[in-house]
């Protein structure tokens, strides 16, 4: 097919589309897209709504050092709130802040130390803060819900959907819900860790389209920008294990998290196919703009040259069309500005499905199972897990519950430790066993038919179904810093991009 060298500055105008002729060269084909549907898309609907999850912690619901609430902030985030839902979105906000607000409330100056000390506060603390949140709400007649939820509301698979189908059900009544962890009753071995987890848990349970994790600074940069005067902004990322950025802010001194949790949750998101944004707290505003720019420029693959007005490279006759029909789409239905700065997490193309990623973040881990090579390759080709590959077990487990998988080299002598393999090994992904850690223990290294001799009976063949095997995903993506991959818009000048890790780039 012929190529049709063309320059598309002008497509950015709005006289473009009712001006617009298509060149005499194009087929039969193409001139079925002609200017008057380009003008019908043009008027046609925007993209459908998106659900948007907002996470929010601690230093931007109440002050570090009075732990008064920020009303400021939290007033602009319930009017960024109202107005995405008045643009046709869902919206769930994950929002820190119970045990700063209890500290306030009790008037006690320092986070104590104590577990039980903190669990107090949060009771305490929990109450004032929804009540905040819903007479904020209530001034804009939006109703919202709490839900508290603790790893193991989610770790039991019915309890996952009934949450699950409580969070849709609040959706499609138009309520807001407001996520935190139950910290009243949840100890080191069920907590999420931190709500940067529990925000990308419940933007996948909800199969969020983006997940925003509001924070101090305006976005990820490759040294910290407090003491560096030159630090630069990576604005995209399409490889997580690539990036080399500055994580050295390590959170409030009422929080838990800090920059690195945001990478672990935009992983966890991102691979199940969720966008994730890291902005700053202080301008929520910036949700909105944020939203209607990722919607406008995630659609045809020509989308961003032609935002551009860059002649890049010679479009087939069918590009051509399909590509204005998109802009045209993208004009029409967003006021496409400069993006506020941002570090945007690229969803993953073939992201984990709903019970494998149930197995692989739902589920806390009881064990580790130690795999040889052999049995790896064996579960890549979606087969079960023998005992025959298991070189080691550790932890306690019983049958039923979850594990981690680990890939070691095996030996064919026990080295100084007494163990049949050396080095940490790789954690690949994990499980749901059918035996307990002391039987494994008895069977691992043998083969299947032996089970009964060994156990005196035989539940299954497999330690592990093919089924309830889950593994992370291997992100082998390039990493996009600085705006090289962002669409400029005229009269916009790029900056120099960003060398996160040129090893990756391909």
């Amino acid at each position: 097919m012929d190529r049709v060298p063309v320059s598309f500055s002008s497509l950015v105008s709005s006289a473009f589309l009712s001006r617009f002729l298509w060149p005499q060269s194009l087929t039969s084909d193409a001139e079925s897209f002609h200017a008057d549907r380009v003008l019908e898309i043009a008027a046609m609907k925007g993209p459908r709504g998106q659900t948007i999850v907002i996470k929010l912690g601690t230093s931007s619901i109440v002050d570090e050092k009075t732990h008064e609430p920020l009303l400021p902030i939290l007033s602009m985030i319930v009017a960024t709130a109202v107005k995405l839902r008045k643009d046709g979105h869902k919206v769930i906000i994950v929002s820190s802040g119970a045990i700063g607000v209890g500290l306030r409330r009790m008037d006690v100056k320092k986070r104590p130390k104590y577990l039980s000390s903190l669990q107090a506060l949060a009771a305490i603390g929990q109450c004032r803060l929804i009540g905040l949140w819903d007479s904020l709400f209530e001034h804009l007649r939006q109703p919202i819900a709490q839900i508290l939820l603790t790893r193991n509301d989610i770790a039991d698979r019915t309890m996952y959907k009934n949450a699950q189908n409580t969070f849709m059900e609040l959706l499609d009544m138009g309520v807001i819900p407001i996520v935190n962890e139950n910290d009243t009753v949840a100890v080191s071995e069920i907590k999420f860790g931190d709500n940067d987890t529990l925000s990308a848990i419940t933007a996948v349970m909800v199969h969020a389209d983006m997940l925003f994790l509001m924070t101090d600074v305006d976005c990820l940069y490759d040294k910290n920008p407090r003491t560096h005067p030159d630090a630069k902004p990576i604005e995209i990322v399409e490889d997580i294990a690539a990036l080399q950025a500055d994580v050295s802010s390590a959170g409030s001194a009422l929080g838990t998290g800090g920059m690195s949790t945001k990478i672990v949750a935009a992983r966890i998101a991102t691979s199940a196919g969720v966008t994730t944004v890291v902005t700053r707290a202080s301008t929520p505003a910036n949700i909105s703009k944020l939203v209607r720019y990722i919607q406008a420029t995630k659609g045809s693959p020509q989308i961003t040259p032609l935002i551009n007005g860059e002649s890049t490279h010679d479009l087939t006759e069918e590009e051509l069309a399909q590509s204005t029909v998109s802009l045209a789409q993208s004009l029409a239905s967003f006021d496409i500005e400069i993006p506020p700065l941002h570090t945007r997490f690229v969803p993953d193309a073939e992201p984990v499905r709903d019970r494998h990623f149930w197995v692989l973040h739902g589920l806390a881990p009881h064990g580790t199972l130690y795999i040889d090579n052999g049995a790896h390759k064996a579960l890549l080709d979606k087969a079960g897990l023998l005992p025959i590959g298991i070189v080691d077990v550790e932890g306690n487990f019983s049958q039923h519950e979850a594990v981690r998988l680990v890939v070691v080299d095996r030996l064919s002598t026990p080295g100084p430790d007494g163990r049949y393999f050396e080095g940490p090994g790789v954690e690949v992904g994990r499980a749901i066993v059918n035996y307990s850690a002391p039987e494994v223990a008895r069977i691992k290294g043998h083969k299947s038919v032996d089970i009964g001799g060994l156990l005196g009976y035989a539940d299954s063949e497999y330690v592990a179904p093919r089924q309830y095997i889950s593994f992370f995903k291997n992100i082998s993506r390039p990493v996009t810093p600085s705006f090289e991959n962002m669409p400029i818009l005229p009269g916009l000048t790029t900056i120099d991009a960003l060398t996160v890790n040129p090893q990756s780039q391909r």
